[in-house]
This record gives structure tokens, sequence and C-alpha cells, in this order.
């Protein structure tokens, strides 16, 4: 069974999305927080219709009753998205916020978690290139592939993972990378590549057309070569998953491991990230890990296609060069987290 959370008053074309993602699939409509059935362990697709400002107040209102819960609310469940806009604005930033909301209550997401519409279904004009369809009928087809992707959710089991840490910090000044160390020792795995991306190091994407891309993805490169081709898409290519650590500079992830992000792409040409899992580790001075986090989601969950796992982020808050070490019980804060990440992992989403 799919569980439908869709609050507010959707649009015909939501609508439509909906019924084509469902096709032949018991669902459970849940329309607002009055009598909200248990939530965990469930497959759950979200459906939002969003007004002029990107703001759909009723499912706010209803995640904030889910909150209320308990953390665990949504413990064990995994998630999707159909979101409508009537503007060209707010599909993705709604979609990163709603999914870092579901997930710090328990809630996975597969990778490519979501299909979006904007006005005029404009944003389906790039598929028409490859797909003889009308834009209606591509908003159709992808919510019905990505309710099949839902329903065929599954797990498998990865005996000892293998997992690619990405840092750009200094060692002897950075809090999140002592964060990250604390976490490394107490994982339950040695097979944990570190890689620095010192400055430099990586160059921005190029923007190669898809075709050249394509080339270069088929001779496993990229148009700048270096140290990302050498080092970097390999490990990405063999491990089961990443661990992002990433200290908060100016509410933004840093230029360096952005570029690696661009650069992802190369190898997204040529295979899918479905089995791969992200986590991260945020330091923030003051505030805006969310900010971070949330970046990390659009670009790699909802646009790469890395499976989210629940609660796949740990943040905190620290200034001055060492005081991470000064925040309360975080040695067994950083224990905890290695445990899930170990767990997550062995227990990662399966298929396409």
């Amino acid at each position: 069974m799919i569980y439908v959370i869709m609050a507010g008053e959707p649009s015909l074309q939501l609508m439509n999305m909906l019924g084509a993602a469902t096709k032949g699939q018991e669902t459970f409509i849940i329309k607002d927080s009055t009598n909200l059935p248990n939530l965990q362990n469930k497959k759950i697709l979200f459906v939002v219709e969003l007004g002029q400002f990107g703001v759909n107040i009723p499912l706010l209102q209803l995640l904030s009753t889910l909150y209320s819960k308990g953390f665990d609310s949504m413990k064990s469940s995994v998630g999707a998205l159909l979101i409508h806009s009537d503007t060209d604005l707010y599909t993705k930033s709604s979609a990163s916020h709603i999914i870092f909301m579901a997930n710090q209550m328990g809630c996975s997401f597969i990778g490519h978690p979501l299909v979006e519409a904007t006005g005029g279904l404009l944003n389906f004009r790039t598929w028409q290139k490859t797909l003889n369809l009308s834009l209606e009928e591509i908003s159709l087809e992808m919510s019905h592939q990505l309710g099949k992707r839902l329903r065929e959710y599954s797990s498998i089991i990865v005996k000892n993972p293998s997992i690619v840490a990405l840092h750009s910090s200094s060692r002897t000044t950075s809090n999140t990378l002592s964060l990250w160390h604390m976490v490394r020792k107490n994982l339950k795995t040695t097979r944990v590549q570190e890689l620095y991306i010192k400055n430099g190091s990586v160059y921005d994407c190029y923007g190669c057309s898809y075709k050249t891309c394509m080339k270069f993805s088929e001779n496993e490169s990229c148009f700048y070569g270096g140290v990302m081709t050498k080092d970097i898409l390999p490990a990405v290519e063999n491990a089961d998953a990443l661990v992002w650590i990433c200290p908060n500079y100016n509410d933004s992830i840093a230029s360096n491991l952005m570029a690696v992000i661009n650069r992802l792409t190369t190898l997204y040409r040529r295979m899918n990230f479905y089995n791969k899992t992200i986590f991260s580790v945020i330091v923030s001075g003051n505030s805006g890990s969310d900010s971070i986090a949330r970046q990390l989601i659009d670009a790699l969950t909802i646009n790469k296609g890395f499976f989210l796992p629940p609660y796949f982020t740990m943040m905190e808050i620290a200034n001055d060069p060492g005081s991470i070490l000064e925040v309360t019980n975080i040695e067994e804060k950083a224990k905890d987290f290695a445990n899930y990440i170990h767990q997550s992992i062995r227990n990662r989403v399966g298929g396409r």
C-alpha cells in the first residue's frame, strides 16, 4: 500500500500525476492532521500543490503534528514526491525542505524522489529531446515511473561496506573535520577512504554538451581529467556510501566540494547512484546547518539520485577552533552516528 499525503487542494494536473503514479496500487490518502495513522515502516508519496509563494500551509501543519508525536514518527518509512506549481518557481526548494523535515522524523527517500511540474510544464521540455511525447504525457510517464520505483523499493545487505569521505578542510583548525574523525574512529569497517579536495585540485564543471559529456563518460574521463578522474570518480564508483564533511561557509557548501558534485555528472552518465547512500557531517559557527543539508539533498538525492537514509546528517554548532570538543556529549553523539552509518549502509536501498 502507498500512503499518500495530500494536504490542501490539488490541481487537475497534480491529480493526473497521482493517478499515473498509483495506477493499480492500493492507496491510503491523508488530507489533514486529523486522526493521522501510524506512518512508521510505510511507503509514502507526498503530493504537494504549491501556493503563489511556494507554500502549502496545510502540509506544514500536518508535518508539525507528526513531529509533535516524536522524531521517529516516520521511522523506517521510504518516500517520494509529486509537486506542482502554477509558476516556474519553488518546486525544487519546497521539495528539499519537505524531504529534510521528513528525514528528521525517520523517513528515507529513494534516489530521484521527485517529479516536479512547473507552470505550463516547461520543465519537461528537455525530455522531449529523447521522448516523442507531449509535455503532459511526459509528466504522467515520469510520475508512473516514480510510483513504480517507490512500490518496488527493497533493501539489500552489505556485509563490509565501503565508505568514502570527502572534505576540503584544514586538519589543524576545522571543527567539522575533527567531528568527522570522532565519527570515523567508531566506524565498524576498515574500508574507509578519506579524500582531501585541496584548493585548485578540482576545477568546476566546464558545461560540456550532452554528447561531449557522454563521450568523455564512455572513456571513464572528463574534460579536465586530473585528480577527479584519477582518484575521486573511481572511489565514488566503488563506494557503498559517501560522507560529505561540510563546514558552513556563508550558509553554503564549500566551493571545492560543490565542484566535485558538479563533476560527478560524467560518472552519472554511465551509471545510476540508487544503491549509494549519502551522509553528512555539518558544523556551523552559529546557525544554518539545515541550509547545507538541504543543498546536499537537492544536489545529490533529487538531482543525482543518491539514496537518502533517515537522519542522514549530524549537525552541530562550534565557532572557535577546537570548540567542537566542548559540545555536550559530543563523543557519545559521534559514536552513535558512526553506529547509525554502519547500520544504514548494511540495509541500504536496492534496485532501481
